[in-house]
């Protein structure tokens, strides 16, 4: 690889100023001898990886220059080391570096240090690893999942951690995309659990897991607390992330406008918690964040010619939670603007398979007390609510001859694979399609709910716990994969369980 390739477009902070290159020497390493030099805190993660672009990031115990070598060896001989942004408390001490110019298709390995701004000490550096997305027809892998540390389900060291995260490393992933609910601001963890046969969950605490988030230091704590399991700092070193955020990034069911008659919470606007919960997940993930669109989390990622994934969020423009059941709702998940954006791109997109990641599912029913979360609310009829807008999706993609659409979500604390079929559905103008769901990472097992009759979804496969809030040490916790063939362009689902297992596959032919 020409290392003038690798970086010929450079690297940018958060602000959008170049970095600058710099020449590591002996005083350098000398650096490393003395005491009292910074350090990362909760390891390094990459994101947003596209044929020549990426995000680094990581977290300083101390206000210090970010710096990053980028190289294609793992010994990082002839590495270049770039220039990134001073991390301050304005960001908790995290930041990003934004990789751009990078060669597609390739393995490439970074490694973050950071310099002391007083007294010019570096730290010990932290190596990660990258996987950029390809210009010509390659094998593909990633895994999916979501929802991790919920239900008062923690970090337990005697049962080894979050070991689901080894599992998802070992199938060697070129991605993974979080389906939401990476924390659970509203789940205060406690340090011991009485399980139902008698023995002892441990939890890992914090004191910002203590109780609920309510200000933006407690909502940085909750990203803050899964970071300190090994398993999870170890993926995140070896494995891309595609973030989505779902409703415990902030509380649960949550919507825009929404005031909490909750006795746990002093603050009780919800567009107050949610503006402080979406500030710390930008923080604390490697996401992109176009500074001229907003910081918006719905974005496509391009994966080369067989793969466009477009991550949605159904959380920032949700609807009241009610009945769902109105018959003149023109909206209710995404909003008129990001539908708009969703069909527009579904058309011009070029890839064989179009993955679209819907942090809430399609069919199933998803209560929130007597109210619905999610677009269905189990009448099996005509679109009404929040259908209506899926509807308007669907039919577009008929109408448009949009082929090979593949929506996965997980949310609902179970796995499950889903063929939607218009001869059995009451809405009938739609193709076919595949929903897949899977999860919990770590939390509480649940399931399965009901599924709606509207877009005739078929079970073809569901597995889930015998009773509500199952611990993770009963097993019961999912990640899904998902294998696109170079040369057959077939698309592969495995559903896995928390060691790896696969429970069931589906391999989807691509339409031509």
């Amino acid at each position: 690889m020409d290392r003038r390739t690798v970086l010929r477009g450079g690297l940018v902070t958060t602000a959008g100023a170049a970095f600058a290159l710099l020449n590591d020497g002996p005083a350098r390493a000398a650096g490393l001898l003395r005491t009292g030099r910074p350090r990362l805190t909760h390891g390094v993660q990459s994101g947003d990886v596209t044929a020549n672009e990426a995000v680094i990031w990581a977290r300083s115990d101390r206000p210090a220059r970010m710096l990053v070598e980028i190289g294609d060896r793992p010994d990082f001989r002839n590495a270049r080391t770039l220039r990134g942004p001073v991390l301050t408390p304005d960001t908790d001490l995290t930041g990003k570096a934004f990789l751009r110019g990078l060669p597609p298709g390739r393995e490439l390995h970074y490694r973050v240090r950071l310099d002391d701004l007083d007294r010019g000490l570096a730290s010990e550096p932290v190596a990660g690893r990258l996987r950029t997305a390809p210009r010509a027809r390659r094998d593909i892998r990633f895994v999916w999942s979501g929802d991790l540390a919920g239900q008062g389900w923690g970090i337990n060291p005697d049962l080894g951690g979050y070991r689901i995260f080894k599992a998802m490393a070992a199938v060697d992933p070129d991605f993974f995309l979080c389906s939401g609910d990476l924390v659970y601001s509203d789940g205060p963890i406690s340090e011991t659990v009485k399980l139902p046969d008698g023995s002892t969950w441990r939890n890992l605490t914090t004191a910002e897991k203590s109780a609920v988030a309510q200000t933006l230091a407690e909502y940085r704590g909750q990203f803050r607390y899964n970071l300190e399991d090994a398993n999870l700092r170890a993926f995140n070193a070896q494995v891309p992330m595609l973030y989505q955020w779902d409703d415990h990034e902030t509380l649960n069911n949550w919507y825009p406008g929404e005031i909490l008659d909750l006795p746990q919470y002093t603050e009780k606007r919800v567009d107050v918690l949610s503006a402080r919960a979406r500030r710390a997940a930008f923080e604390y993930t490697p996401i992109a964040v176009p500074a001229a669109k907003g910081g918006r989390i719905y974005r496509k990622i391009s994966y080369g010619p067989l793969l466009d994934v477009f991550m949605l969020d159904m959380r920032t423009y949700k609807s009241p939670n009610d009945a769902d059941d109105s018959p003149t709702q023109r909206d209710g998940l995404l909003g008129a603007e990001q539908t708009a954006w969703l069909k527009g791109e579904l058309r011009r997109s070029r890839a064989t398979w179009k993955i679209i990641a819907n942090d809430l599912p399609i069919g199933l029913v998803v209560p929130d007390g007597t109210a619905q979360e999610a677009a269905a609310q189990g009448d099996n009829g005509a679109p009404l609510g929040r259908e209506r807008e899926i509807a308007g999706i669907l039919s577009d993609i008929r109408k448009n001859h949009v082929r090979n659409t593949v929506w996965l979500t997980a949310d609902v604390h179970y796995t499950a694979a889903h063929y939607y079929d218009p001869a059995k559905a009451a809405f009938k103008d739609f193709d076919p399609f595949w929903e897949f769901v899977s999860g919990p990472l770590n939390a509480g097992a649940f399931g399965p709910n009901k599924l709606d009759g509207t877009f005739g979804p078929v079970a073809k496969f569901v597995q889930a716990p015998p009773h509500a809030n199952t611990s993770p040490a009963e097993g019961y916790q999912f990640f899904g994969e998902v294998d696109i063939d170079a040369h057959s362009a077939t698309l592969t689902v495995r559903l896995r369980d928390l060691d790896g297992k696969v429970l069931h596959t589906e391999t989807l032919n691509p339409a031509r």
